[in-house]
């Protein structure tokens, strides 16, 4: 069984100078269409090159599992294809994440964990704590490999649910009587939740569209690493993010997807990506000098 534990992931970080993952999100009309015309499998053939043009540049690669299934049987194969194609590249080794956001009640949820964690060779999935305790310990009870768990996403309707703020009752506030109430439900989540694995386990997404909540969600997960999508394509800016969250261990991955793997849709679609990931790996060389003097 492969896994990268934290202190490989650390060292990956500051080998490369970089923490960057590379979104997956392959949608067959995103594809370029001559691959169409030679290979049996574009969605393959059109990772495989993102990949070889930005592994030297990236620690972390997240297939996005929804842009996989959509295809049935089909898209399965190539998301197999290419988590095998990762684990076992000769410019490895890389962080490899299945965003599968999957929960589900105990022998479910262990059928989830065998598929993503014996079946195929992810190091890490992302899962959903609204079912509690005992829907994400299954994901927890295979050494070496990861849950990353929903904390605070990066889209709009966040704040649904995970704004909210239960209101304290007059009598009790009268008293001077603290409780949870006063704290967001992201923030109850996440003081729970951190409690049910460790740093070397368990991780957290963050969206990078929220800010301003990046400060209380160090203070409560001071050690853990933090998946950061929503840098680009969505708002979240690079340098304010990363400096807000970055502990010694570096403690952050920070996703892009579209504006690396669609930075072309012309033959040089590999080539683009390459230079717009490369864009983003020297900003982050910068914050990691500047932060942690690496």
């Amino acid at each position: 069984m492969l896994f990268m534990n934290r202190h490989e992931l650390k060292d990956l970080i500051l080998k490369k100078r970089s923490f960057l993952c590379v979104g997956l999100d392959t949608r067959p009309d995103g594809i370029p269409g001559f691959l169409k015309e030679v290979s049996e499998d574009p969605v393959f053939e059109f990772n495989r090159r993102i990949i070889d043009a930005t592994i030297d540049l990236a620690i972390a690669y997240k297939p996005n599992l929804a842009f996989y299934e959509s295809a049935g049987s089909k898209g399965w194969l190539s998301l197999e294809k290419t988590i095998h194609y990762l684990a076992n590249h000769p410019r490895g080794p890389v962080f490899t994440i299945a965003d599968a956001k999957r929960a589900d009640i105990g022998n479910t949820a262990q059928q989830y964990a065998g598929a993503f964690f014996e079946h195929m060779p992810f190091d890490a999935l992302t899962v959903n704590p609204y079912l509690g305790r005992d829907a994400v310990k299954p994901f927890l009870s295979y050494p070496g490999k990861w849950a990353i768990i929903l904390a605070l996403t990066s889209n709009p309707g966040a704040r649904d649910f995970q704004m909210l703020q239960p209101q304290l009752p007059f009598f009790l506030e009268k008293f001077g009587i603290k409780t949870s109430y006063g704290k967001k439900l992201f923030e109850l989540v996440m003081e729970e939740s951190s409690r049910w694995g460790t740093p070397d386990n368990t991780m957290f997404v963050v969206g990078a569209t929220h800010p301003g909540f990046l400060s209380s969600v160090r203070e409560i997960v001071p050690d853990h690493f933090l998946l950061i999508p929503g840098v680009g394509a969505q708002g979240g800016k690079l340098g304010n993010i990363a400096r807000m969250v970055i502990n010694k261990d570096v403690g952050i991955i920070v996703n892009s997807s579209r504006d690396i793997i669609y930075a072309s849709s012309g033959k040089d679609f590999d080539t683009a990506a390459k230079m717009a990931a490369q864009a983003l790996q020297q900003q982050m060389a910068h914050i990691l000098k500047t932060e942690i003097n690496q």
